[in-house]
């Protein structure tokens, strides 16, 4: 069974920045689609960016375009998301997810805080 884990998160001061991991475990798995969601305490989870397989298609929230990097690493299918500029607003657990299909997310990791402080 695959299992992706997260890491990274921190708390950190409005403008700094930090860069989130994350790699599948267990069985080899080779996603096509890969990706970061968040969930803020009392909102529901919204994705923040996404890339393909190919590292050359990327999607990103309007929120974090700009600010925010989404790259992978296919020799170990690792993700990673650069965030730079980072604002209270910002403050959430950041969810890995992967999948299979484009756009589709069907495996998820247990998420990391981040805290941005203003």
């Amino acid at each position: 069974q695959v299992q992706l884990v997260e890491s990274g998160g921190g708390l950190v001061q409005a403008g700094g920045s930090l860069r989130l991991s994350c790699a599948p475990s267990g069985r080899t798995y080779n996603p096509y689609s890969m990706g970061w969601f968040r969930q803020a305490p009392g909102k529901s989870r919204e994705f923040v960016a996404g890339i393909r397989r190919s590292g050359v298609r990327t999607d990103y929230a309007d929120s974090v375009k700009g600010r925010f990097t989404i790259s992978r690493n296919n020799a170990n299918n690792t993700v990673y998301l650069q965030m730079n500029s980072l604002k209270p607003e910002d403050t959430a657990v950041y969810y890995c997810a992967a999948g299979t299909l484009d756009l589709v997310y069907d495996i998820w990791g247990r998420g990391t805080q981040v805290t941005v402080s203003s």
